[in-house]
């Protein structure tokens, strides 16, 4: 579990004083405070506003007979009852079966992985570091309450990134892919398996039905991981990359309350959201799980491979890119500069720094890195296109105003008609986006150029294509949005941004990996809609049958390494499983 540290950012005096003494005080005082909002008698929120800040609509009253479109196809018209009168009896979001809408915010569920060309044996069951206090305190700074477990059969989310660095080191892998459905956890895909099976094949394990889990083509494994992340978040400075005010809760895992599988019911339904009155662990956020997933280090929630204290963390992009020449690249269904695609490249204190984030992975000079800029990645295809903003807000005093994920300049700059080293692939009125895409791909490759797509509606992400395909999600926790055949036309899926990037990639006899992010199943959960949720499952399982199928042209399983799994889970609840079954056999897909 050493550390890659590449770049300590240090504390000023000043800063070192308040930071260090103030740590423990802070800590323990509002770890008080929350433990006292959480006693008997405390009312619990109808619902959380997410990470992005979005406005929910946690005030709307409850419908008592709603009447959903005729147009809505029968799973689309359950989440529609079911956001419409607060309350369904077939599932929830939360830890109130009584209200549907009851949690929009991560949990503390162990999450599933499945590996496609190696195994997961060296670090699960007898091998589990859960097992270790001394391996466990390691990890987490200290040795967190009633996380030790003789009998513990997972792993760890850091394992990941030991798991990809031994495969290329070892030499005996050259293409590795981590597929990552942001959100994603065992419930999420159970859902998605129901629809797609119209029938409920399964109660625990791997299951069937997706192409994830049905592939055999290649030795594959099954196992689960703990997400906790180093604390929750922290008051910090953008400017000067530090923290301003650290932690309330630190990390860990009771399997006692959280149980011993991904599948398990806690037998304390707070746990899994930090409300624990005996074991109060964080959950993570997607930045600090994705970093120990690319840098193998748990760190606070909002940081981008920093350590507790401010760090700079090599990532396995850049030990790759830097000690065996490979190429590497990000693909995400999301902004590129958001927290999981980020976490492939980017250092910062704060997610939230969209456009510093996005300068790291164009290799740009940023906040991070002032002097001596990344080399970059080699391909950024992603979302965040047309998405503009005059606040400033996160993203620190140079924050240009106009495209909020990427600074327009920086656009501008990165293109190769500008003398930059990325051709840009960007969403063009009345063009395909797929077609855009390739065609940019195609062009990256005769001119041994880099890649850069930029795609995605006004709302920041690729368009849902909702669980029957149609495009058309119903209403949620936040809105019913809304899809123009221009949003449709003009932006390719997730799928063809994967089959675009290893098209680039794969021109490096040396190898590459990348980064595959479903993004939109964590932003379709935040929005507690199962409708979307599924057919942003299926999305990535598109993608990850694009990849099976570009290995299999190449005959190059021996050299391929698939990691696939989710960054954190939600809350999702589903009590009647046979409700979803229903739904699916009276949609036609």
């Amino acid at each position: 579990m050493t550390q890659r540290l590449v770049r300590p950012i240090a504390l000023n005096a000043f800063n070192a004083i308040l930071f260090f003494s103030t740590l423990n005080h802070v800590a323990l005082s509002q770890e008080k405070k929350v433990q006292e909002n959480k006693a008997p008698g405390k009312k619990v929120p109808e619902a959380i506003t997410d990470k992005s800040g979005e406005k929910t609509n946690e005030n709307v009253v409850a419908e008592e007979n709603p009447t959903p479109p005729e147009s809505l196809d029968s799973i689309a018209k359950l989440q529609y009852i079911a956001s419409a009168t607060r309350k369904a009896p077939w599932g929830h979001w939360g830890n109130r079966p009584d209200g549907y809408h009851a949690w929009t915010n991560h949990s503390n569920r162990l999450i599933p992985v499945y590996t496609f060309g190696a195994n997961l044996s060296a670090y699960k069951n007898e091998n589990s570091l859960y097992r270790s206090s001394e391996k466990i305190q390691e990890l987490y700074g200290r040795l967190p309450i009633n996380t030790v477990n003789a009998n513990a059969n997972y792993l760890d989310q850091t394992d990941l990134y030991r798991l990809q660095r031994e495969a290329i080191e070892s030499g005996r892998k050259k293409y590795v892919f981590l597929i990552v459905f942001d959100g994603m956890d065992w419930q999420t895909t159970q859902a998605a398996s129901i629809y797609k099976n119209r029938k409920v094949t399964y109660t625990e394990g791997r299951g069937n039905g997706l192409a994830f889990q049905d592939y055999r083509g290649v030795e594959t494994d099954f196992g689960s991981m703990v997400t906790s992340s180093y604390s929750d978040d922290c008051e910090v400075d953008e400017d000067a990359q530090q923290i301003k005010i650290p932690w309330k809760i630190r990390g860990g895992y009771d399997s006692k309350l959280g149980g011993e599988f991904p599948w398990s019911i806690p037998s304390d339904i707070a746990y899994p959201i930090s409300r624990s009155q005996t074991s109060p662990h964080a959950y993570t956020d997607s930045s600090s799980s994705a970093t120990s997933m690319t840098a193998g280090i748990k760190t606070f929630n909002g940081g981008l491979n920093v350590t507790y204290d401010c760090r700079q963390v090599e990532t396995i992009a850049h030990w790759a890119q830097r000690e065996r020449g490979m190429s590497v690249g990000a693909v995400t269904s999301v902004p590129i500069s958001h927290a999981t695609p980020a976490a492939a490249y980017s250092h910062n204190v704060s997610r939230d720094d969209f456009q510093d984030i996005s300068r790291d992975l164009l290799g740009i000079k940023s906040i991070a890195h002032r002097q001596t800029p990344l080399p970059g990645l080699d391909v950024v295809i992603g979302a965040g296109w047309g998405v503009t903003t005059k606040d400033s807000k996160g993203q620190g005093q140079n924050f240009i105003a106009g495209n909020r994920y990427c600074a327009d300049e920086d656009l501008t700059r990165s293109s190769i008609e500008s003398g930059g080293r990325y051709v840009v692939a960007q969403r063009t009125e009345g063009k395909s986006g797929r077609e855009l895409l390739m065609e940019g791909a195609k062009r990256a490759v005769e001119g041994k150029h880099r890649l850069l797509g930029y795609f995605g509606t006004k709302l920041g992400h690729l368009p849902f294509q909702t669980a029957n395909g149609d495009f058309q999600p119903t209403r949620d926790m936040k809105a019913t949005e809304q899809y123009t055949p221009a949003d449709i036309l003009e932006n390719p899926v997730l799928a063809d941004m994967a089959e675009a990037a290893i098209e680039v990639l794969s021109q490096n006899p040396k190898g590459f990996w990348v980064m595959i992010e479903a993004g939109d199943v964590d932003w379709a959960n935040h929005s507690n809609n199962i409708d979307s949720s599924i057919g942003a499952v299926f999305s990535g399982d598109e993608a990850f049958q694009r990849v099976v199928n570009w290995i299999e042209s190449k005959q190059a399983w021996n050299d391929s390494l698939i990691v696939l799994t989710a960054d954190h889970g939600h809350y999702f609840n589903l009590t009647q499983p046979q409700a979803v079954a229903d739904a699916a056999s009276q949609t036609a897909r």
